[in-house]
């Protein structure tokens, strides 16, 4: 089957919207894995900035890795997302950072290529792992790392 007709023939994502397949449904559909391994290899140097980015946001340079490419714009982003005070939003603003940093993988000359594979498979990960997310089980997280605390105080 053509890469061209199985990315065209992928469902749409947006952000914030729930995820239209599992992770196994997509490598079943897709295998993907083959496709993409020169733009996964871009997608890890693009991560690594912005992962950088993050720590250096968090004060902690000494976790900065090397990376090939620098991007001012992406560093910019990221730091952008650390004004914001609710953690949860905070979270939100970074992810929709990484969403929108898959889209380098797509390319004007093959918009159905395998980058546009690539930048899927990013985009479908992070909505997966959006909808694992739920304020009970961030509760329930709190209170147990909190726990010794608790009982410290009683």
């Amino acid at each position: 089957m053509s890469l061209d007709y199985i990315v065209a023939s992928l469902p749409a994502l947006a952000f914030g919207a729930p995820a239209p397949m599992t992770w196994d449904e997509f490598e079943a559909t897709t295998g993907w894995a083959g496709a993409c391994a020169g733009e996964m290899e871009k997608w890890a140097d693009l991560e690594t900035q912005l992962r950088n980015a993050a720590a250096e946001a968090r004060g902690g340079e000494r976790y900065k890795r090397a990376a090939k490419g620098c991007s001012v714009f992406w560093e910019s982003r990221v730091l952008a997302c650390f004004q914001e005070k609710d953690p949860l939003r905070r979270d939100e603003l970074i992810d929709k950072v990484w969403w929108d940093a898959a889209g380098e993988l797509e390319t004007p000359s093959a918009p159905l290529g395998a980058g546009a594979l690539a930048a899927y498979a990013v985009r479908l990960k992070i909505a997966l792992r959006r909808a694992r997310m739920s304020r009970a089980d961030g509760s329930a997280a709190f209170d147990r790392l909190t726990a010794k605390t608790k009982l410290d105080f009683e």
